[in-house]
């Protein structure tokens, strides 16, 4: 029995000391507002129109020794969209737009993740947004991690990916200038 009890903190502490780590679960941190999916657009060529969305949940598998291994899901209210003008924000949750009454929910789900560099990765998936599904890459740059306050453990990311209009079929045409939106993605999460 000893024997055996040696071999295997044997054997754990030669893992341990390679390096080897194990893939982490994390769930974004809605309740504490560290995680924002915000976006900006042209407005007529001039200036940006920028806004957010409040109300989205998501998990992430993370793991800094084999970040290929990687996962990612969020779901999103898109009737939860906030550009800081009511009127506007009525207009972009119509047919024109999100079609929130048709597609209240849109979603991204990685297929795949691949290192771009140091703390640097593109993360590839697919976004379901407006009854359509698309592959998307979002370029996406590990921030950090470790012990919060509150006993728990966090990673942060933040990420950015541009996405054309018609390609999710808004067909509103807002001018020559307006025809892409950039989506910049900011996550903390809590390793459950």
């Amino acid at each position: 029995m000893l024997k055996k009890t040696l071999a295997a903190l044997a054997l754990g502490s030669a893992l341990l000391g390679t390096g080897q780590a194990m893939a982490a679960d994390y769930v974004i941190d809605k309740e504490g507002q560290h995680a924002f999916v915000n976006f900006k657009i042209s407005h007529l060529g001039y200036s940006w129109l920028y806004g957010t969305f409040r109300d989205f949940d998501g998990s992430f598998s993370f793991d800094a020794a084999k970040p290929e291994a990687s996962k990612v899901k969020v779901n999103l209210k898109t009737a939860s969209v906030d550009s800081n003008h009511a009127e506007r924000d009525k207009h972009i949750r119509s047919a024109d737009f999100l079609n929130v009454a048709k597609y209240p929910t849109a979603t991204f789900e990685s297929t795949g993740v691949k290192s771009t560099g140091q703390n640097t990765f593109d993360i590839t998936g697919n976004l379901s947004l407006n009854g359509v599904t698309k592959p998307v890459v979002i370029a996406t740059r590990f921030i950090g991690e470790g012990k919060d306050p509150w006993g728990g453990y966090r990673a942060g990311f933040e990420g950015s990916t541009k996405l054309k209009l018609k390609d999710f079929n808004i067909q509103k045409d807002l001018g020559p200038a307006s025809q892409e939106v950039d989506l910049i993605i900011s996550v903390e999460g809590v390793r459950q």
